[in-house]
């Protein structure tokens, strides 16, 4: 165990706690929708270099703003397109970031030194009372990339954190126990900085919703200019080497949907039954494989749409290694 506070019982007198820790610089880890984030308060630029620190990130990539109600997001961005508006009506709370112009309010230390700045309001309840808390005390946003060494595969859970990251926090930060994440991949980053929605991570919100609810074409950006979180070519890697649609072979581990067999001598890490499982159970499953000491994870990967483009997104960066 690390020197941070680990809190299970998430009460909203532990939430006024935790808002005032990061309102005094400190460090929170929280969960939202998709994985843990590594919280500090926005506008602290001491504190924010607390994150890139406990993660070992560079420190020209930019941070995420979490914020509480899609309303706050003109006080980090300017020149909000009427899409991006109905982007944050439509997906708002919900794991979708809105890459935006940004505002004063947005500092160098945030965005990576680019003139944009990313925003998300999360759908989960511990998160929203943590930032209604922290809105209390006059916090802006709250900064959170995953809260996992650089590079390394997302947690999902608060334990996961703890194992990870606890022994880079001090004794004043927080680990908040909300339980297993509920999607289990990082949140869909939109560019809305064009005449159209280009989409530069996939995630849960799919290019067939953006362009339902904005009523506009999704433009592909092959090589975006703006730099955001998970955009590296190996990202997302455990310890053991992952290997995608090939046979597995004895000892190695396996992760595929449940309508496949396990292989003899093959040691099955996760049976999902549906996509949207796959992507809850993946980075939990990986990180099974490397507590297992497995040299060699074989993943077969969901085909489709939807989520799965998302899934495959991760593994791609994964099998690509550390």
């Amino acid at each position: 165990m690390g020197a941070s506070q680990f809190v299970n019982n998430c009460t909203l007198d532990a939430l006024a706690n935790a808002a005032t820790q990061l309102k005094s610089g400190h460090l929170v880890a929280f969960p939202t929708e998709t994985v843990y984030g590594l919280g500090a308060d926005a506008t602290n630029q001491d504190a924010v270099a607390k994150i890139y620190k406990a993660k070992g990130r560079p420190q020209d990539h930019p941070l995420i703003v979490h914020i509480g109600d899609w309303q706050q997001m003109g006080e980090w961005a300017e020149e909000i397109s009427d899409y991006a508006i109905d982007l944050a009506r439509a997906f708002w709370p919900g794991p979708m970031t809105l890459i935006l112009k940004r505002s004063d309010l947005a500092k160098d230390f945030i965005t990576g030194g680019q003139d944009t700045v990313g925003i998300r309001v999360p759908n989960q309840t511990l998160a929203l009372q943590l930032l209604n808390e922290f809105a209390k005390l006059g916090g802006k946003g709250i900064a959170a990339p995953s809260a996992n060494r650089f590079g390394q595969v997302s947690p999902t859970t608060a334990i996961a954190v703890q194992e990870e990251i606890g022994s880079f926090l001090d004794s004043e930060d927080l680990i908040l126990d909300g339980g297993p994440c509920a999607v289990g991949v990082e949140s869909t980053i939109i560019d809305c900085t064009h005449a159209s929605p280009r989409i530069l991570r996939p995630g849960a919100i799919t290019i067939e919703m953006i362009e339902s609810a904005t009523g506009l074409k999704v433009e592909q950006s092959e090589k975006p200019e703006i730099r955001v979180s998970g955009s590296l070519e190996n990202h997302y890697a455990p310890a053991a080497q992952v290997v995608l649609d090939v046979n597995p072979q004895p000892g190695d581990g396996f992760i595929a949907l449940s309508e496949f067999e396990t292989p003899s001598g093959v040691i099955r890490l996760a049976a999902p039954r549906s996509v949207e499982a796959f992507a809850h159970d993946l980075y939990e499953a990986l990180r099974s494989g490397d507590a297992k000491e497995l040299e060699r994870i074989v993943v077969w990967q969901p085909k489709g749409d939807g989520i799965a483009i998302a899934i495959r997104d991760r593994l791609s960066r994964a099998a690509a290694g550390r």
